[in-house]
């Protein structure tokens, strides 16, 4: 499993990449996190407001700072 925060690094990028490896230590899952700060490559991903997350190159949420428990049930669902 492969997981993408896109982001230019802000603070709520930040959150969410704390809440995605929270949420991994949760579950027992393990991914590689890749942050992605690039705008080119962020807009490749059809996203007009970060942060992004990306689970295996499909776009699962954006704009907004999931909780630990919202990104767990998202990472049990795809894997």
């Amino acid at each position: 499993m492969t997981i993408k925060i896109l982001g230019p690094g802000c603070k709520n990028c930040v959150s969410l990449a704390d809440n995605t490896k929270e949420a991994m230590a949760e579950l027992g899952i393990e991914a590689e996190v890749i942050k992605v700060t690039d705008y080119a490559d962020i807009a490749k991903y059809g996203i007009m407001s970060t942060p992004g997350l990306v689970v295996d190159e499909k776009v699962v949420s954006f704009g907004k700072v999931l909780k630990p428990k919202e990104i767990a049930k998202i990472l049990e669902k795809l894997s």
